[in-house]
């Protein structure tokens, strides 16, 4: 907060895995997740004296973050670079093929999700954050956190369904 890039550079060091996957979910691309969580870290060095909580430095990165998610969702539109693939999950699946699987239907799953659904389940379930905190991340009030929560709950469960009965054939007349 005194203007040490070096201690700013290993505490940015320290979240960018976790900020660039969290961008990634967020945003479905790879580059626009190495873009977003750059112009966060930008943002956050820019912003960090007004941080009046040092304790709360992850949450309000996560704020920043987020931010820029939407910013770059704004400029890019609905266009996207390489696929994102969600590589979070346990390493206790012990078929190599399943796990792939289970990446690229979770990967497809969010993919079909809106902006705001994405975000407050990752935030919730890739980043294991309280819903409050989610609340103040997201600037939504705790209800507003809840009922997109659920949505985006089924929401997935809906993509999930439908990744796992496979492409349709269509009729022909």
């Amino acid at each position: 907060m005194r203007g040490d890039r070096e201690a700013f550079g290993a505490l940015a060091a320290r979240c960018l895995p976790r900020i660039v996957g969290t961008a990634g979910l967020i945003l479905g691309s790879r580059d626009a997740a190495d873009d977003a969580a750059q112009e966060a870290l930008v943002r956050a060095w820019r912003d960090l004296p007004t941080l009046r909580d040092p304790d709360r430095f992850d949450g309000w990165l996560y704020r920043v973050l987020i931010r820029a998610c939407h910013d770059d969702r704004r400029r890019r539109g609905r266009q996207s670079g390489s696929p994102y693939v969600y590589d979070g999950l346990p390493q206790t699946v012990p078929d190599p093929a399943e796990s792939i699987a289970l990446r690229e239907a979770v990967s497809n799953g969010l993919a079909r999700l809106t902006a705001d659904q994405r975000t407050v389940l990752v935030l919730r379930y890739y980043l294991d954050l309280p819903l409050e905190d989610i609340a103040l991340s997201v600037g939504v009030p705790h209800g507003t956190v809840k009922s997109r929560l659920h949505r985006a709950l089924t929401a997935m469960e809906a993509a999930l369904a439908a990744e796992a009965r496979g492409p349709t054939r269509e009729r022909t007349a």
